[in-house]
């Protein structure tokens, strides 16, 4: 399977109710069920990016028995993913698995707290976090499914995590939002990826991070605990809209 078939398939997936309805290979019930995502994951190159894995959770691998190498290169991202599982794998641990389709969340690393001046480089435009399956903290990541207003043009909205901001917690972060200017429109969601893995952790078996934002309500703080496997080798009825315009 090719890369523009994944691409296509996120796109029928990421658009809207209407535009749903025009991927008319899935218009029966019985594979209706492909347009939604079974998963996150974290997609890991393996082999200098000769083959891949997909993190499923601290102790699930998922193992691609359809496609050898990343449709990502050799770069670790988050993802979605529509899986079929095969024949049992290796262990408990390992599931043998055919990728229906796959696409990627924006992944990104944090950003340093510059104090003063977080609203010239970062923004302070209203944001919300919406807690539901796709907002999660898990292998070493925090991802998000956020929820702002969007113009009707594609003006592309800067999401970034600042750390260091308060020096008695460092796992206290914020999250900024940039809309350059692109405050009408809709309200609609997206989805948005951070690698924590160069916070200072003291204690891998017990980290919880705080996330504070300014919603449109005010501001606002929620906690994750957060997992950092160690390295190994080997829906929602409304999907997220525009994610295709976050940077």
């Amino acid at each position: 399977m090719k890369k523009f078939k994944f691409l296509f398939l996120a796109t029928c997936i990421l658009a809207t109710a209407s535009a749903m309805q025009s991927c008319s290979d899935f218009d029966n019930d019985d594979n209706r069920v492909l347009l939604v995502p079974s998963a996150v994951v974290t997609v890991k190159p393996q082999n200098n990016g000769e083959s891949f894995i997909m993190q499923l959770d601290k102790n699930t691998i998922l193992q691609p028995t359809n496609i050898k190498t990343s449709p990502f290169g050799k770069k670790e991202v988050r993802a979605l993913v529509n899986y079929s599982e095969t024949v049992a794998g290796d262990s408990e641990n390992i599931r043998n698995v055919n990728i229906n389709w796959i696409d990627s969340i924006r992944t990104k690393n944090p950003v340093p707290d510059l104090g003063e001046e977080n609203n010239e480089k970062y923004g302070n435009d209203p944001i919300e976090i919406v807690k539901d399956w796709l907002t999660v903290a898990e292998d070493g990541y925090l991802t998000l499914r956020f929820r702002t207003l969007w113009g009707y043009g594609t003006t592309k909205h800067n999401i970034n995590l600042l750390t260091n901001g308060n020096p008695d917690n460092p796992y206290e972060l914020e999250l900024r939002h940039d809309a350059n200017g692109d405050l009408g429109g809709e309200m609609g969601d997206a989805l948005i990826a951070f690698n924590l893995k160069d916070l200072s952790i003291s204690d891998m078996n017990d980290i919880k991070i705080k996330i504070k934002w300014k919603s449109f309500s005010g501001e606002k703080s929620a906690e994750f605990d957060l997992d950092i496997p160690e390295s190994r080798h080997i829906a929602p009825a409304n999907q997220p809209t525009y994610s295709r315009y976050v940077n």
